[in-house]
Order: C-alpha cells, then sequence, then structure tokens
C-alpha cells in the first residue's frame, strides 16, 4: 500500500460527501483495509511520506482521520493524535498545506482542530479561515465550535468515557443538554 492507495481511497472513492457522514459499513471496510498501515503510520514506519505534499496528507489521514473510523469508540481513535499533530505543524511550516488543492487541504488542519490545546484550536481556525476561501463556511464553523467546547471544558467531554476519564458535573450537563461532540 502506497500513497496513491490511501489518497484514492479517501478523496475518490469516500469523498467528501461521506468524510463526516460515514455511510454503514465503512468502518469494518477502512478497519480491514487499513488498520494495519495505520499502525505502522503511528510506530514510525512512514514518516518518510512526510517529506512531499500528497505523502504529508496521506500520512495526517492515517493518523488522524482514519484511526476515527477504524477505532471508533475506542481509544485507538486518539493514539495517533499527537504525532498526526506534530506532523500537521511541520507540515503547515514547509507550506506543503498550499500544494493540496481545496477541500482536501482541511486534513492539514484537522488534527489542530482535534487537539485539546486551546492554542492548536486558534490556530485551526486561524488556518481554515485563511487558508480554506473555497471550501466553504462549514469547515470554518466546525473548527469554531470544536475551539468552542475547548474553551470552555479544556478538552472534548465526549472522549471521557473512551478514555477513561471522569466526568465533571457541567460536562455531564453539556451532554445532557446534547452539546456539540456530546456523544
Amino acid at each position: 500500500m502506497d500513497i496513491a492507495d490511501i489518497l484514492t481511497f479517501w478523496l475518490d472513492e469516500i469523498g467528501p460527501a461521506q468524510w463526516y457522514v460515514p455511510p454503514d459499513g465503512l468502518d469494518q471496510e477502512m478497519r480491514t483495509r487499513f488498520a494495519e498501515i495505520c499502525l505502522a503510520a503511528r510506530h514510525g514506519v512512514l514518516n518518510d511520506w512526510a517529506a512531499s505534499a500528497r505523502g504529508a496528507l496521506a500520512l495526517l489521514l492515517l493518523l488522524d482521520q482514519f484511526p476515527r473510523n477504524i477505532w471508533r469508540g475506542e481509544p485507538g481513535a486518539f493514539a495517533g493524535d499527537p504525532l498526526a499533530r506534530a506532523f500537521s505543524k511541520h507540515a503547515i511550516s514547509r507550506c506543503l498545506d498550499s500544494r493540496v488543492a481545496e477541500p482536501e487541504r482541511q486534513f492539514f488542519y484537522l488534527p489542530l482542530e482535534h487537539s485539546e490545546s486551546l492554542a492548536d484550536q486558534d490556530r485551526a481556525v486561524r488556518l481554515a479561515l485563511m487558508r480554506l476561501p473555497e471550501t466553504g463556511r462549514g469547515v470554518v464553523d466546525a473548527a469554531i465550535r470544536h475551539r468552542t467546547v475547548i474553551r470552555r471544558f479544556g478538552r472534548f467531554p465526549s472522549r471521557n468515557a473512551i478514555l477513561g476519564r471522569p466526568d465533571t458535573a457541567a460536562e455531564r450537563a453539556y451532554r445532557a443538554e446534547g452539546g456539540y461532540m456530546s456523544g
């Protein structure tokens, strides 16, 4: 499996319409096809992919996006996040994100949006506003909603049960109200 396989699957087979509303069976398909290469990325086997824009995009998908499908509801969904953030920041500092067309450019910023650091959240919002003019307001709005949750709680309450973290009373109330990312 190589960079082209990852990008063809995500960009062409799945495509924007299904990136955030996955069809039934997608998680299992991704688990079967990509779990092994996601683990390889997590263990540093594919770090050389970060040298090119398309390679960095594929690596970010394997570390940040794919695990959320493959290990949905499990701690493994977030296990690649620290490495994804590091590669995201490195790629952005080298302007690799600007060498990728919209809307796939957003996947350079999602590791920051998935972070529980307010500084990362602020950066994700700025990047979405500045570098995704054609993708539409939806991506910017999602970044702002993620940041709002981090500003309020300092973390994503939706991850608490998965990661074995106790809830605060405010987080329990937020989820009971159906707040953004409450499930």
